[in-house]
């Protein structure tokens, strides 16, 4: 039987090891509810709000990795972005991490000041919208890009997901959960790297990627700029083409739903052509980078949907993602995606 674990308690002990000096006066749940990640809202004795994000999948040491490199992001993004990216409390220098061990659970928790949020993206963007959003993450990508070499060590890759994948379809439960699709995501994970080689990704820079840009994680100011950025569940140090797929979902015909799949569609959409334009006129893409499009799309199906879908979404969404990933996703990678319809829309 599973134990009850008291998040909340969980979440005062690490402010008392942050700093008992200044005592709690109320600890209230804000999470999404969608994911094994929890969000609290700290209110002090003296009215300062501190925000706490809680977690227990994964590894610890990815947690601290992750959270570290993006603190040191936002320390270091120069205008217009200093204030972009929100960012950890540190403790004598350094990130603060509180570690949970106990009740069969291993939890995680960080703290950040709230930042502030502007206005959120429209559900459906207009063509002027999206010609801005191209050229923020543009110049976003170019500010990140232009930091890397002042970023922490990083040392998760896309092997490392692949590799944790290929070890859960060796258990037991793996073989349960993914029955009747163990070989084709062993196919999958095959064609991602032999393509990932052929492409040569590993000549291209890496930098810090959030993946995820649905528009409840960012928000926009008056003239549609970036204004601010949360939510790093999915962040990763890898190619900047890893956060286009999210932004063909912003800009697409259909607009933002509660119900929702992960078709390849959008990336064909004349919309996000429009989008892809404007980022390349900020900060031009390569050819490799256009054909490393689709494979960011598979990588992100793999891990995202196929080894953390349970994770990431409740139970029902994931059930269904994970099924139409091998009826729909991964059949349509071949005959929805042209490359050479992207690349002319650039020329």
């Amino acid at each position: 039987m599973q134990r009850f674990i008291d998040f909340i308690e969980i979440v005062k002990d690490a402010w008392r090891e942050y700093d008992a000096s200044r005592p709690i006066a109320t600890v209230e749940d804000i999470s999404a509810k969608v994911s094994t990640n929890f969000v609290f809202r700290i209110r002090l004795k003296d009215e300062t709000c501190i925000i706490a994000k809680l977690s227990y999948f994964g590894k610890f040491e990815h947690f601290v990795e992750d959270h570290t490199i993006v603190n040191a992001l936002a320390t270091n993004l120069p205008a217009p972005f200093e204030n972009f990216v929100a960012k950890s409390l540190t403790k004598y220098g350094q990130l603060f991490v509180h570690r949970y061990t106990g009740n069969d659970v291993d939890a995680w928790v960080v703290f950040y000041n709230p930042i502030r949020v502007n206005q959120r993206p429209a559900k459906k963007q207009s063509e002027e919208q999206i010609r801005i959003l191209g050229r923020e993450l543009a110049q976003f990508h170019r500010a990140c890009t232009n930091t890397r070499n002042a970023l922490p060590p990083n040392h998760k890759q896309i092997k490392n997901d692949l590799d944790i994948l290929r070890d859960i379809l060796k258990t037991d439960v793996g073989q349960w959960e993914h029955r009747g699709n163990v070989k084709e995501i062993h196919r999958q994970c095959d064609l991602l790297e032999e393509n990932f080689t052929l492409i040569g990704v590993d000549e291209l820079p890496s930098i810090p990627v959030f993946v995820d840009w649905n528009i409840g994680n960012f928000s926009v100011d008056q003239d549609y700029q970036f204004f601010s950025r949360w939510d790093y569940d999915w962040f990763r140090m890898s190619t900047r083409v890893m956060d286009f797929y999210f932004f063909s979902r912003v800009c697409s015909s259909i607009g933002d739903r509660t119900i929702f799949s992960y078709l390849i569609d959008p990336l064909m959409e004349d919309r996000f052509t429009i989008f892809l334009k404007s980022y390349h006129a900020e900060f031009p893409l390569t050819e490799e980078e256009i054909k490393l499009i689709k494979e960011c799309y598979r990588f992100f199906i793999i891990n995202y949907v196929v080894k953390d879908g349970r994770y990431f979404f409740n139970e029902v969404y994931a059930s269904r993602l994970q099924q139409e990933a091998f009826s729909l996703y991964f059949p349509q990678l071949d005959t929805n995606f042209r490359e050479d319809h992207l690349w002319d829309a650039l020329a």
